[in-house]
């Protein structure tokens, strides 16, 4: 439907013969990412507790801002007048935004939605807001990152089918609302396939999205309270039915488990806050597990968090340290822990690449499950 937009590319460069994984190359004005790629969350123009050069450090390829947050605070123009999110947080790799709908829907207090957008008011101070698809294009045209997102209705899990066919129809309305708005050739528009748990309406999202995608779509309202085998259901039935030369972001999802999942079913970028919000709580994804750095056991023990990590915690400190930290209060816990994770799934999506370049991805599952236990969260 629209011109191609500028320095947009997606490639397939190497496929699994058993699986729909796959490896790929999207270009942007900012970089090219190897996929399959998770995304740390900078949720407020940072990823909290990790320094951006922390980020090239663990070897992060692109970020994800959040739209909602932005606008309220400090807002969409202040960053514009900045020189877009990449010059006001320094950061020069690829970045996303995500709309702003899930968070108008699970985190504002929510007044009215209507065909026209949603009316809520603001978590921080109260004030009344009207999110359009518009406005929602206008304000993530004003940070300037590289790939933005459509405004759609997230509905809850456990709705009605009626209610999830009638979010569907907004949300698709809202679409062709959005792609007309959008104004800049330098940022990428990814529609969102949505549908609930119901498969035929899953299907029929993603039909209706083609004539908008440019190089990559969104598979949203997933992880969000439903059983993994629901959303591994949805992603069952999805998966024979994706275009092949389209990048596949899956939105929300970052458990060790289900990145090795859902490359498996055919996703190509993922982004979750798991990783830094657990390590602020103390809880550490390890090669052999999880690791609660709080917990007693661990107070003389001096050996490192993860033998077959080479992030700077790993590299530098004990686990009895960390619990020290944590224990003491201390913030450099929480920014040790938060390089660690994110540089173990960083890592772990590595590894994942090269069991699709060696062609033996469903092996390395089965290798992944029982050295970690990760099938049990």
């Amino acid at each position: 439907m629209k011109e191609k937009q500028e320095g947009f590319e997606f490639t397939v460069k190497e496929k699994s013969s058993n699986t729909y994984a796959r490896i790929g190359r999207l270009k942007t004005p900012h970089g090219e990412i190897e996929t399959p790629v998770f995304m740390p969350v900078g949720t407020k123009a940072t990823v909290k507790a990790v320094e951006p050069r922390g980020l090239d450090e663990i070897g992060a390829q692109i970020i994800l801002n959040n739209t909602y947050h932005l606008y309220l605070r400090p807002g969409a123009d202040l960053v514009e007048k900045a020189g877009g999110v990449h010059k006001f947080m320094n950061y020069n790799k690829p970045i996303l935004t995500d709309s702003g709908g899930f968070q108008v829907f699970s985190l504002a207090d929510l007044n009215k939605i209507t065909d026209d957008g949603v009316e809520f008011k603001s978590h921080l101070d109260g004030s009344t807001h009207f999110f359009t698809p518009e406005k929602s294009m206008e304000v993530q045209n004003k940070l300037g990152s590289d790939i933005i997102m459509a405004f759609d209705e997230c509905s809850n899990y456990g709705v009605s089918y009626e209610y999830a066919r009638r979010a569907l129809e907004r949300t698709q309305k809202w679409l062709d609302r959005c792609y007309n708005y959008h104004k800049r050739k330098d940022q990428m528009l990814f529609p969102i396939v949505q549908g609930n748990m119901y498969k035929d309406l899953r299907l029929k999202s993603l039909k209706e999205i083609q004539p908008y995608v440019g190089v990559g779509f969104s598979i949203g309202g997933l992880s969000v309270g439903e059983p993994k085998d629901v959303m591994y259901e949805m992603l069952d039935v999805l998966a024979p039915e994706y275009p092949e030369d389209k990048a596949r972001y899956l939105m929300g999802v970052g458990s060790p488990d289900c990145l090795v999942e859902g490359v498996i079913r055919g996703i190509d970028m993922f982004d979750c806050v798991l990783p830094t919000r657990i390590a602020r709580n103390g809880t550490a994804f390890t090669s052999v597990g999880k690791v609660v750095v709080k917990n007693g056991k661990y107070k003389e023990d001096f050996t490192t968090l993860d033998e077959n990590c080479d992030c700077y915690c790993c590299k530098n400190f004990t686990k009895a340290y960390l619990r020290h930290l944590f224990n003491a209060d201390e913030i450099l816990g929480a920014q040790l822990l938060s390089i660690h994770n994110l540089r173990y799934l960083i890592h772990l999506m590595d590894e994942i690449k090269q069991a699709i370049r060696e062609d033996r991805l469903l092996e390395f599952r089965k290798e992944f499950y029982e050295k970690t236990g990760y099938d049990k969260l």
